[in-house]
């Protein structure tokens, strides 16, 4: 009797797996503007007004009642400038990406557990392409609940990218190796990524003295992890446009290997 799961592998069932390569950057992103993928963004709101923004395609809320959260449709507004901030980085990468608009911070920027869980479920079910958090918990008490979650999004084709606390404090989600953990380099360059070879966070992308939109209309000068992820969710995008049948560890795989610390 064989072990559970062998027949997986049997010649007459086993299906055929894509060849990757060679891969650099311009296999990886390439001639892409995003066309056709799903960028969720986690945070204070976005304002679909914002000229470097180009548009909301969806926009929802979660209003959290006695401990739970329900979506709501909620207006392209962003009364703090995070979310848009975010946004418009991912639309500078990615151009022709869908913005789909989450609101689980408030006007301060901070939120609660319920509203941060209520908010990436849905956007798990919906099944979206990338979901940018750049946002975290230190809670260990959700610690096991958020790690299911991020597992259930991996294993559904939905990419998590996270951005590190600011500080050294724990950080969830970007902690778990379904997520995409990124912190912040002095790029010099808009385009610069760079690989961990330590293993975590995994990423570095341009998130030191960052020209980003702002509340109002504006634009300002800003640094924070939080400025870091939006630009791997932007290349994600590209990533995932140019090649729809890549699953989540591949895209991982193929970001490292364009990092421009990478060799070989």
């Amino acid at each position: 009797m064989r072990p559970a799961w062998a027949t997986t592998f049997d010649t007459e069932r086993l299906a055929e797996v894509a060849r990757l390569g060679p891969i650099d950057r311009t296999w990886a992103l390439g001639g892409s503007d995003g066309a056709g993928i799903r960028v969720a963004v986690l945070d204070t709101g976005v304002d679909a007004t914002h000229p470097d923004v180009g548009g909301v395609n969806r926009s929802v809320g979660v209003r959290v009642i006695d401990g739970v959260g329900h979506i709501e449709d909620d207006e392209p507004t962003d009364p703090h400038g995070h979310g848009t901030a975010c946004a418009s980085i991912i639309r500078s990468i990615a151009p022709s990406v869908e913005i789909w608009s989450v609101r689980v911070l408030g006007a301060s920027s901070g939120g609660s557990y319920a509203a941060l869980r209520t908010g990436l479920e849905w956007a798990i079910e919906e099944r979206v392409d990338v979901v940018n958090l750049s946002l975290s918990t230190s809670n260990r008490r959700v610690r096991e609940e958020l790690w299911e979650l991020a597992d259930r999004a991996y294993f559904r084709g939905v990419a998590l990218v996270g951005a590190l606390a600011n500080d050294f404090a724990p950080s969830f989600p970007c902690e778990y190796a379904s997520v995409f953990s990124v912190a912040s380099i002095n790029a010099g360059d808009e385009r610069r990524l760079v690989a961990n070879p330590s293993g975590f966070p995994e990423f570095g992308a341009p998130g030191i003295d960052v020209d980003i939109a702002w509340v109002g209309g504006t634009r300002i000068v800003a640094t924070g992890n939080s400025f870091a992820a939006p630009h791997v969710a932007g290349w994600l995008a590209l990533m995932r446009s140019k090649h729809p049948t890549l699953d989540v560890g591949q895209c991982k795989a193929v970001l490292r290997a364009i990092a421009h610390n990478a060799t070989g």
